[in-house]
């Protein structure tokens, strides 16, 4: 492991979205890795009689089981069907009282642009009543209302929504879902939000509703979307510069909502620049999201491409959707890194130098973190 990563720790402190002073330290673990051949998306996780199931996706959804997180192996993949949806990827589940698991999948379509490698994601819903060895393919709940643009330089999208994760808030009102809008006007792009009233799980299909102007009034079938977190540079063109795969989590320490994300920039192949942290207290508040603050540059991952961030909780229970005060961040399926979440009372104990406000970058997405250990202060998302 390079020495600059065995230096690397980081505090990050919070100003919005939860109490004032919280923080997170990103700091060297042991390496723990996926048992998959290929993760390709955030891999989501459940527990299923004691046994935690994680699941990634290559166009086809894989399995992994084990009795804990450091015991995993590749086991049987889930069946799917119909298959009228794929490729798919699996990027998030989760499982009822009664054992019903519910699971959510990114779709890319194919012909979406005649003579063109572009498509146009979409997403979908699953559900299975065999602890996850089969699903029903519930149907499309999410696609773009924006225009497609087959003449797009970021070599992948026309458009389309995806990249995702879902939560279920906590008061069991609605399915969160966290995604990417890859067209429209530049106001459309970036990282969105949608939701669904938790008794449409079984009947999705015109259940979704995005936000936008202020709302939750747009259809989850076309519809328009106001990003949570715009895009700076537009994913039309060769050189976007955009947060995008959204892994959230609620995190029992900090009683919060936390998001991971990756950053492209700013060039073609989307290049990852880094990983990024938010904090948010109300998921029906898309204001309430902290502006987002990088915890790893690309080049101290080890690896490439480093995408796919994602928190995963190693406390009884913990999946890739529930956390505790300290957690494993995985990126592309490989963990070399604990978080450690401090409260606002637990990070005032901190020696770390601290870097002030007013020295922090003017944009969210601006700014390394050093090699060396220090505290980088998060701003309210209006500053």
């Amino acid at each position: 492991m390079p020495s600059r990563l065995l230096r690397f720790l980081a505090a990050v402190s919070f100003s919005a979205g939860a109490v004032p002073g919280q923080a997170v330290k990103v700091r060297p673990a042991s390496t723990l890795a996926y048992p998959a051949p290929i993760v390709d998306g955030n891999s989501p996780s459940v527990w299923v009689d004691g046994k935690l199931q994680v699941y990634t996706s290559t166009g086809d959804p894989l399995e992994m089981a084990g009795a804990d997180l450091f015991s995993l192996r590749q086991s049987a993949s889930p069946v799917v069907v119909p298959r009228d949806h794929y490729p798919i990827w699996i990027e998030a589940v989760w499982r009822s009282a009664d054992g019903t698991i519910y699971g959510w999948y990114h779709h890319e379509p194919g012909g979406v642009c005649p003579g063109g490698k572009l498509t146009a994601p979409q997403i979908g819903a699953l559900v299975s009543d065999d602890g996850g060895s089969t699903f029903r393919d519930l149907g499309i709940v999410l696609s773009t209302g924006d225009p497609l643009n087959c003449g797009a330089r970021n070599g992948f999208f026309a458009g389309g929504h995806g990249d995702f994760s879902v939560i279920l808030d906590q008061d069991q009102r609605y399915f969160y879902f966290l995604f990417g809008n890859y067209g429209g006007p530049m106001e459309h792009q970036g990282v969105a939000i949608a939701r669904m009233r938790f008794e449409y799980r079984d009947d999705p299909v015109g259940a979704v509703h995005k936000y936008y102007g202020g709302g939750w009034d747009e259809p989850g079938i076309g519809g328009l979307v106001a990003p949570i977190f715009q895009a700076a540079v537009s994913w039309e063109g060769s050189n976007p510069d955009a947060l995008w795969g959204p892994s959230i989590h609620w995190n029992t320490h900090l009683n919060a909502y936390v998001a991971v994300l990756n950053r492209s920039c700013c060039e073609s192949g989307w290049p990852q620049e880094g990983i990024y942290l938010s904090i948010g207290g109300d998921l029906s508040d898309p204001g309430s999201w902290s502006r987002p603050i990088k915890i790893m540059d690309a080049d101290t991952i080890g690896f490439a491409p480093g995408y796919y961030p994602q928190v995963v909780g190693i406390d009884a229970g913990g999946t890739d959707t529930v956390a505790g005060g300290t957690a494993r961040l995985f990126i592309k399926g490989i963990s070399k890194w604990e978080l450690v979440f401090l409260t606002a009372d637990e990070s005032t104990a901190t020696t770390e130098p601290t870097v002030p406000p007013e020295a922090q970058p003017a944009l969210p997405i601006d700014g390394a973190v050093a090699a060396q250990t220090r505290t980088l202060w998060l701003r309210p998302p209006n500053q």
